[in-house]
């Protein structure tokens, strides 16, 4: 790993992108979610392109065009807790350029790690509950951590296992909160 403008520019960027996503674990209403999510996702975007990492920045172009799916189709139709046909063939789309991005972009088993963790955090925000987004964000940052140790993302690595924190106290007061309701 050389010390380039870009690298350097990337971890930069890569602290950016965390305190959002660390963000996103912390709050409560799903639209809030989606909209950061994007916000993160451009950084992310340009951070994959500073390190050559094209597994990583199709899954942002595709975790991009997925939320704003989600976005568009919630403003047209409200906010709604069931999952109908239309729900489903997006997720199904989603995997299937999931797929597409990864025969394109292998670079050996360990570049599969973004498309792991786009395709479980697709299904976290796909099935509405923000309790499962939150749970199944543990995974989906044990996967980042592993592409970023691929990629060679210090920052990415050590941020990802402090969003990992983030996740896993997000899910304990997610518990808590739910003890307090049942009594």
């Amino acid at each position: 790993m050389e010390m380039t403008v870009a690298y350097i520019a990337s971890q930069v960027l890569t602290v950016v992108m965390y305190i959002l996503l660390g963000i996103t674990y912390q709050i409560q209403d799903r639209k809030k979610v989606l909209i950061l999510n994007v916000i993160s996702l451009i950084v992310n975007a340009i951070i994959y392109v500073l390190l050559d990492a094209y597994s990583g920045l199709s899954m942002c172009i595709v975790a991009l065009v997925r939320n704003f799916i989600f976005l568009i189709d919630e403003k047209r139709n409200g906010k709604s807790d069931k999952i109908g046909k239309k729900d489903v063939v997006i997720l199904i789309l989603v995997y299937i350029a999931c797929g597409i991005c990864a025969a394109f972009t292998f670079e050996g088993f360990l570049s599969l790690f973004s498309i792991f963790a786009t395709m479980v955090y697709t299904y976290s925000v796909w099935q509405k509950n923000i309790k499962v987004y939150k749970f199944a964000g543990i995974l989906v940052s044990v996967c980042w951590i592993t592409y970023n140790l691929y990629v060679k993302s210090v920052f990415g690595v050590i941020l990802e296992s402090a969003l990992l924190i983030c996740t896993i106290i997000g899910c304990i007061r997610e518990v808590r909160r739910e003890k307090t309701q049942e009594n």
